[in-house]
């Protein structure tokens, strides 16, 4: 749980931001990199032109999630692959399980992400880091910049007159966004279509991919799926201690468990405690849930409502005195 950032989430919201997250980053190149990627990601990788990036995934045979990850052509048969911290690792380790004789070289890169959200993201670019990346949250469009850390500090990718945006600010904005990563909402067993990634991560024209059989088998059936990620908002708590990662969240009359809380933090805009949680069909949102959690100050219990993702219809960027003045959907 992370805390407050009143003039981060206010510049998330009306101009922009700067946020240094976590990410490991790979290079993966050679005269096989095209057809061997291709063969091995969801999306589409032989239709990235150079210095276009996309979403994707690496699934196991089974079809379930193992990394979600983004790719970049930097120039013809050279990738960029950044990922969530932590997980570059895992991303060598799964591309290495099938690479045979494949002529595809992996490497990790030293490099840095720095990425900048708000309606007044462009302005706030200036120099020429290696990799731009166009990206479209609900309600927090931006960029992401990578490549080796500038000498003379973020000064040079970004405009030092940007707001720096703290853990608590970011973590909210990505999490009323509905966007998942990697070890909260990705997790061992997770499947595409539960985590609302296959229209960001997968293409159905490309021809085949590693995996791909469970994923169109759900999509042709309209992605019936038995669980699927939804926000949670939390309003009054006890005592005003906050759920903790890993909360249950159970039916109002405490007969099913319907899932468990992967991402917390405090919201300005909804002033209110937002989560993430992976919930079983049962629970229709919007839809009341209670959460229970265990801390040092001993067991709680309280009424939450699940909410659909985006937190935020996609286009709704209110000024920032508004979001914060009237926060959507608060509960009492």
């Amino acid at each position: 749980m992370t805390g407050p950032d009143l003039e981060g989430y206010a510049a998330l919201r009306s101009t922009a931001a700067v946020y240094r997250p976590a990410r490991d980053v790979l290079s993966v190149s050679g005269p096989d990199s095209v057809s061997y990627l291709q063969g091995q990601c969801s999306q589409d990788v032989a239709a990235l032109q150079p210095g276009q990036s996309a979403e994707s995934l690496l699934l196991s045979p089974q079809g379930k999630v193992e990394t979600y990850l983004r790719l970049t052509l930097l120039a013809p048969d050279h990738f960029v692959i950044d990922t969530d911290q932590g997980f570059g690792a895992v991303v060598t380790a799964r591309l290495e399980r099938f690479r045979l004789r494949t002529k595809v070289t992996i490497e990790a890169l030293e490099w840095i992400c720095v990425a900048v959200r708000g309606p007044a993201s462009g302005e706030a670019l200036i120099g020429k880091p290696e990799v731009v990346a166009a990206v479209e949250w609900p309600g927090f469009s931006g960029f992401d910049l990578l490549g080796p850390e500038p000498v003379g500090g973020l000064g040079e990718w970004v405009d030092d007159r940007v707001v720096r945006c703290g853990d608590g600010a970011w973590e909210a904005a990505r999490i009323e966004a509905g966007v998942p990563v990697n070890g909260r909402e990705v997790v061992e067993g997770s499947i595409a279509a539960e985590l609302g990634l296959v229209d960001r991560t997968v293409s159905f024209t490309k021809g085949c991919f590693t995996g791909q059989e469970l994923v169109a088998r759900i999509d042709s059936r309209g992605s019936n799926v038995a669980r699927r990620l939804c926000g949670v908002v939390v309003g009054s708590l006890p005592g005003g201690s906050p759920p903790t990662v890993g909360a249950t969240a159970v039916t109002p009359d405490g007969a099913h468990e319907v899932g468990h809380l992967s991402s917390v933090a405090w919201s300005p805009g909804w002033e209110a405690t937002v989560a993430l949680a992976t919930l079983h069909r049962r629970v229709t949102p919007p839809e009341d849930v209670v959460v229970r959690w265990d801390d040092g100050d001993g067991s709680h219990s309280v009424l939450a409502g699940s909410t659909p993702l985006p937190f935020v219809p996609a286009g709704a960027a209110a000024p920032a005195e508004e979001v914060l003045d009237h926060p959507p959907g608060r509960r009492g």
